[in-house]
């Protein structure tokens, strides 16, 4: 066995500023999310449409939630009912965004860590998305269950959303959780339309199209980000040789091989097989998919890939 192969030497993030540094703050400013199905579908709520035109009468309610501009409470309903209202108009655009992690044990690898590369990526996302007053929602499913965070909006928020992210961590292999099986919980508790971010290595055995099926088929704008360590993407350059025992991240199990070129090969085929898998999947919801390097800039991800593929402008 090689020890420490696939371990990242790197202390994990431990603060906001672990996760989002000063350059990457300075390249998000300005960003937006953007969701082609929810404009043409023209939901209403609190984000301020850029098209002219539209009628600026009154809508609806929603409860006040910690963040919220107070230019928008009913006083008059405070006063009557003792509770705080916001006034929704039909010009505002009310845009729903998810953001899904991969907590099982097989994302607690790789150099850098695929798992705290996905808390950054999510952090990133989820800061532009409170800048934009969205709804913002943050769940992760792993053999220690579901976890969420609900309903957050605003700038004020956006240091909860950092705890959270930092508190979060990989289970052991101990749960029978799956992707399905989180979706399907996840699925149901979805409140209006949007935007879904999936981060995950996508690394588990079995058809992953009834799940994306559940994202994605709302009328949601479903984004999956296949997070990949240098090391899964080619383990010869990376220094894997030799006789070796296996472990299974998931289950558990262990395999005894021989690392020769012919099975670097094999294994290189069934990876490009599986990233076909998952891109195939997600273009059958009407989703993207993108296959990310855990070694990769975030602010590149963000100003480059995500960017053309319409997750951000």
């Amino acid at each position: 066995m090689i020890h420490g192969f696939g371990q990242d030497p790197a202390a994990p993030p431990e603060t906001i500023e672990d996760l989002l540094g000063p350059q990457l703050l300075a390249a998000m400013e300005g960003l937006e999310l953007t969701s082609k199905k929810v404009l043409a579908g023209k939901l209403h709520g609190e984000r301020r449409s850029r098209r002219r035109g539209f009628s600026i009468d009154f809508a609806d309610y929603r409860p006040y939630v910690a963040g919220d501009d107070l230019r928008y409470v009913d006083w008059n309903v405070y006063a009557r009912l003792d509770a705080l209202f916001l006034k929704l108009y039909l010009d505002e655009e009310d845009l729903s965004v998810l953001l899904l992690l991969d907590a099982t044990p097989s994302m607690d690898w790789g150099a850098p860590s695929k798992w705290n590369f996905a808390r950054r990526v999510a952090m990133a996302i989820g800061s532009i998305s409170l800048a934009s007053r969205h709804r913002l929602s943050v769940a992760t499913w792993g053999s220690h269950g579901v976890t969420y965070l609900r309903d957050l909006r605003g700038r004020s928020r956006t240091a909860e959303l950092g705890r959270w992210l930092l508190n979060r961590e990989v289970a052991d292999a101990d749960g029978d959780e799956t992707f399905e099986s989180g979706t399907r919980t996840i699925a149901p508790t979805r409140r209006g339309r949007g935007i879904v971010v999936v981060l995950s290595d996508f690394l588990g055995e079995g058809d992953p199209l009834p799940a994306l099926r559940l994202l994605g088929g709302g009328g949601d704008d479903l984004h999956c980000l296949q997070i990949l360590s240098p090391q899964e993407l080619d383990p010869g350059a990376c220094g894997l040789a030799g006789d070796l025992r296996l472990e299974d991240s998931e289950d558990g199990t262990t395999r005894e091989v021989t690392v020769t070129p012919a099975l670097l090969r094999a294994y290189r085929t069934r990876l490009d097989e599986r990233v076909t898998l998952i891109r195939d999947a997600a273009r059958r919801c009407g989703g993207s998919h993108l296959a990310v390097p855990s070694d990769s800039d975030v602010e590149s991800l963000l100003l480059d890939e995500l960017r053309r593929g319409g997750l951000v402008r």
